[in-house]
């Protein structure tokens, strides 16, 4: 009776001593499992830096159960991995290493096994990593098996897309089925095994997306922008005779980023920023975009309401299918090419001009000296689909013509193609075109000895008007600079100084669209003031900045033209340079050099931030903003007040170097007084306080700004920002810190120490006795480029600066929003 109880007994003494493991489990947050530890569906274990966590995962609306490797401290869409995608448990499963030494689910009777070794001993542990990697090593560490070569749905940085023949291994991304429901979907990411190397997305076994270049130099893979890529990723592609694969890491640890293949069938790019995941890009963006969506020999659009269509020439291989909206078979000639032969006697193929298209995949390219070679390669080549000729580059096609798109009129990225047909699918447009050709020169002969002197009296007026109007921006050489007019007689010097000492070139609207891609927004850096800003390329391919005013901006071309005079005076180092406008009806742009690294704001408090700034880097920024102030106040040729210095107008050239931007506040000002406005123009945070209260401005107005801006540069902290202490903004945070004798407590955490004490306790002491409260007690920035660079400057002890125990006249409750009310901008910059 007595062995019977112990036996009814044993059972309810070994759920209490496994619940006692659990518990001790769970209070010791261990990063590993070893034999004889289990997870229920409410214990975790966690990796040791926090990032990710082990657990069972339920989701939404199911009563399911996975195993699943999640990030820790993100509760939206956190699952990056699961072990039984496949073969769903109950909340009553356990994960735990069996006896056999092998990771496995327990549920009841049943076992599912996450991992089938064939051990020696049972002497093994598997630890998360802070990679989010779940490794199983043996005694002596050696890994076993990893979850990194069994992905699921998220690209980790570490991770592996691609494949190695010679240990049987493919690395390969399976989507869920729905969001709720992670069991394998229909779509699957992998490295294509033929020679060029693409990444695909497979929906089932059919192509449903391509990269649509392969991997080599200089080409992006994913087709996302470059500054994601460069800013963000360290891409490695290997590979080797049986060995291929894409891997990556990020440049900074506290980075959170990754790739994931949803369930319909896209790969997008997503940051942890702000406590949610921003979507940087994703592939396929549009229809015309998923792999031959039409099928073969016919044109996409994504504007139009049935996205596809026939190529002249063809019609639907399947009627009844196109007809219902199945595109997947695509299009087949209504007459076979003849493709003449010497000695037969059969009419000759032609070709049929496609404009404004974006071309087909799967080119080949040839080196030919003109579009007649091209032509005639391909009429000789009875294999030849088409060809397209551009810029000396003759491109033709085999077989099937695979995603041509048909863009709109006003999309000036299209290129013309030349598809062939045979000869009786051209007669209609050959008989068409001769018509059309037949009046076209019968108008032009009509009209050329009328037209041709109103148009040379036209363009006399127009050079007349203004000289150097017009030029193409597309071949313009950003090296030159706008040259000072010194050909003047004598005697008229003084009658034109101030009305012309500059020449600015003048742009043709229609180059400045070229450059721009149409003003596409795939090249839009950002938005400004009073309009936003535009990437411009070059024919050399140099890139230039294009500032373009909205229509309700009020600048009229003589405010314009003032304004551009007063920048392409300035010629300092330190100081964006113009390098031209364009006037045209209600058009008014601005082409500025183009800096790769937009504007300081976004490596102190944006999307940037992630990256840090070394100390070097700082000292550099701000003695280059310290000598271009300098330059304005003192030894440019007008002295300048800036009145809107800001970290979002302070542009970074791709060395890193600062640059002084957008003069639209600026103002010419002769000797020491000061001068009043009416209106305050500014951005709130970084104005003076004579000027905030009084609209009374000098050179010492810029001098407070620039205070504002080392202690934002020192600190990576805007100045309208909250602090832990009895101060609104950061003036009075660091000035309760310096009374503190603790002013490097102020210095960026991304510094770790990585500073000189002695120069950033100078820097902040500088900083203050910019933002002092009375103008005349501030330092010019003569001194201040004294004090930053001469160590033996015995600086003198800051006062209480302006604004330190008032928060800038605001709520301590309210946010000071950042705003220049300027009639102009310039500023390049990054959307968030």
């Amino acid at each position: 009776m007595f062995f019977s109880e112990i036996r009814f007994l044993y059972p309810f003494i070994l759920l209490m001593f496994s619940s006692h493991i659990l518990k001790d489990h769970e209070a010791a947050d261990t990063d590993t499992i070893t034999l004889g530890n289990h997870l229920n569906s409410s214990a975790t274990i966690v990796s040791a830096g926090g990032m990710f966590e082990l657990g069972f995962y339920q989701p939404a609306n199911s009563t399911n159960y996975y195993v699943a490797i999640m990030y820790k401290n993100i509760l939206e869409d956190r699952v990056v991995w699961i072990a039984n995608r496949d073969y769903p448990v109950t909340a009553s499963a356990f994960f735990c290493i069996g006896n056999d030494g092998n990771l496995a689910i327990r549920q009841g009777r049943i076992i599912y096994m996450v991992t089938d070794l064939q051990l020696t001993n049972a002497n093994v542990s598997a630890t998360l990593l802070d990679s989010g990697n779940l490794v199983f090593r043996d005694e002596n560490s050696s890994i076993l098996w990893q979850s990194f070569d069994f992905p699921s749905h998220t690209f980790l940085p570490g991770m592996k897309l691609g494949y190695d023949r010679r240990i049987g291994k493919t690395w390969s991304y399976v989507s869920w089925r729905s969001s709720n429901d992670p069991s394998p979907g229909n779509f699957t990411l992998q490295l294509d095994p033929g020679p060029e190397k693409r990444i695909v997305i497979l929906n089932g076994d059919e192509i449903y997306w391509r990269s649509i270049r392969p991997w080599g130099d200089n080409s992006n893979i994913f087709e996302f922008p470059p500054d994601t890529r460069m800013n963000m990723y360290n891409f490695t592609f290997v590979s080797e005779s049986d060995t291929a694969y894409l891997t990556y890491t990020l440049y900074r640890n506290d980075t959170i980023s990754r790739f994931t293949l949803d369930a319909t069938g896209q790969l997008r790019q997503v940051l942890w920023l702000e406590n949610k995941w921003s979507l940087l890009n994703s592939q396929p963006r549009h229809p015309c975009d998923v792999y031959a969506y039409c099928g073969a020999n016919s044109s996409c659009s994504n504007v139009w309401s049935s996205f596809c269509s026939c190529l002249p020439g063809f019609e639907p291989s399947t009627a009844e299918l196109w007809n219902n909206g199945d595109f997947k078979d695509g299009c087949s000639r209504k007459n076979d090419l003849q493709c003449s032969m010497e000695g037969l006697g059969t009419s000759e193929d032609g070709f049929n001009e496609l404009s404004n298209v974006k071309l087909p995949q799967n080119q080949l390219t040839l080196e030919v000296q003109s579009m007649d070679e091209c032509r005639s390669a391909c009429s000789s080549n009875c294999s030849c689909s088409g060809f397209s000729y551009t810029n000396r580059n003759c491109s033709t096609w085999s077989g099937d013509l695979i995603n041509l798109q048909q863009l709109l009129a006003d999309d000036i990225s299209g290129t013309n193609f030349y598809l062939k047909l045979a000869a009786s699918d051209l007669g209609t447009n050959r008989s068409t075109s001769n018509i059309r050709r037949a009046i076209i020169l019968s108008v032009t002969v009509s009209m050329t000895i009328f037209g041709s002197a109103l148009f040379i009296w036209q363009v006399k007026k127009k050079r007349d008007k203004r000289k150097g109007e017009g030029q193409d921006l597309l071949t313009f050489d950003v090296t030159m600079s706008p040259a000072r007019t010194e050909t003047k007689p004598a005697k008229r010097r003084r009658q034109v100084e101030h009305e012309k000492e500059v020449e600015i070139p003048l742009f043709s609207f229609s180059s400045v669209c070229a450059a721009t891609d149409n003003f596409s927004f795939s090249n839009k850096l950002g938005e400004g003031g009073f309009g936003p800003v535009y990437k411009g390329k070059l024919l050399k391919g140099e890139e230039v900045a294009v500032k373009r005013l909205s229509r309700t901006s009020g600048q009229g071309w003589d405010e314009l033209k003032n304004e551009a005079m007063l920048i392409a005076k300035l010629q300092h180092k330190n100081l964006v340079k113009l390098l031209g406008c364009c006037i045209e009806g209600d058009e008014k742009i601005l082409i500025y050099e183009y800096l790769p690294n937009k504007s300081l704001d976004c490596f102190l408090f944006g999307t940037n931030a992630m990256l840090g700034l070394s100390w070097e880097t700082r000292v550099r920024i701000i003695e280059g903003i310290a000598q271009g102030l300098l330059y304005l106040h003192q030894y440019s040729r007008v002295q300048i007040i800036h009145r809107d210095l800001k970290a979002s107008n302070i542009l970074l050239d791709a060395d890193m170097n600062p640059k002084i931007s957008d003069f639209g506040l600026a103002r010419i000002f002769g000797g020491t007084e000061q001068r009043a406005t009416t209106r305050i123009v500014g951005t709130y945070g970084y104005m003076a306080p004579e000027y905030a209260l009084e609209g009374v401005f000098s050179v010492k107005s810029d001098v407070f700004s620039f205070g504002v801006l080392l202690l934002e540069i020192l600190s990576d902290r805007k100045n309208t920002g909250h602090y832990l202490s009895n101060s609104l903004n950061l003036i009075g945070y660091a000035w309760d810190l310096w009374r503190s004798n603790k002013p490097l407590e102020l210095m960026s955490t991304d510094l770790r120490d990585k500073y000189c004490p002695n120069a950033a306790t100078r820097y902040i002491n500088t900083a203050l006795l910019c933002v002092e409260e009375r103008a005349s007690n501030r330092p010019t920035m003569s001194d201040v480029v004294m004090m930053l660079n001469n160590e033996l400057t015995i600086l003198p002890f800051p006062v209480q600066p302006a604004f330190s125990n008032v928060g800038s006249g605001l709520d301590s409750s309210q946010s000071i929003p950042e705003i220049s009310q300027n009639k102009l901008t310039v500023s390049v910059v990054v959307p968030r």
